[in-house]
């Protein structure tokens, strides 16, 4: 099979891990999923392979793939990792990121503003959200640090659309604080700003993975 269809069949089951169409901790039977994709199982487990790889999945010996667990201390874990990399990320943009690139995140922001509203829906919000940090990170000019915030992203979106439907808008203010402090290339209130604001949607976990498992075990 062409690697193009390879990339294919992992990014549909990417999308699949992403959004909990697998239960929490459900074990993924090969076959049955590469009849549902039309593909054959060695595709489907070079996919398997490669998300467990990146932390989507986990594998058992002797027992096969199953699906990452779901629950306040993982996603704590993950947004852990998130604050550990934003914050570096801070801290090499303020050292690396030229005026302009600042000026450009500046302008991104002022735009995302303007585009969403009381009618947004709760997957743009998050869009716009991921979009900024990504920005932010990339302007620390390290293309590692962009790859794991890029995987931690995609690892907390489904806790993510549950606080943001409970929130509904984006947290522009504390946005604006941190680009302030890129502006002034003031490290210490950068971080604390990054700091501060991941902090406070972690702490929302616990409640958000309790939403989540009566999304995910009681149908509407």
């Amino acid at each position: 099979m062409a690697t193009s269809s390879v990339d294919s069949i992992y990014e549909q089951v990417r999308v699949m891990t992403m959004n909990f169409d697998f239960k929490p901790e459900e074990r993924i039977n090969e076959g049955t999923l590469a009849s549902r994709l039309g593909a054959s199982r060695t595709p489907v487990r070079e996919a398997l392979n490669r998300l467990s790889a990146e932390g989507f999945l986990t594998f058992q010996t002797g027992r096969g793939f199953f699906n990452r667990a779901l629950n306040p201390q993982k996603i704590l874990d993950l947004y852990d990792a998130r604050q550990a990399v934003e914050c570096h990320a801070v801290l090499l943009a303020i050292e690396r990121a030229s005026d302009n690139e600042i000026s450009a995140l500046q302008g991104y922001l002022d735009a995302a503003k303007a585009s969403v509203n009381e009618t947004s829906t709760t997957e743009r919000l998050v869009e716009c959200d991921e979009e900024f940090h990504m920005r932010l990170t990339d302007l620390a000019g390290n293309a590692e640090l962009s790859r794991m915030l890029a995987n931690l992203n995609a690892r907390i979106r489904y806790i993510r659309l549950i606080d943001m439907a409970k929130r509904r808008l984006v947290n522009n203010q504390q946005h604006s604080e941190v680009v302030a402090a890129l502006v002034a290339r003031d490290a210490d209130r950068a971080v604390a700003a990054m700091h501060n604001h991941i902090a406070k949607r972690s702490e929302e976990a616990t409640e958000a993975v309790r939403i989540a498992y009566s999304q995910l075990y009681v149908p509407n």
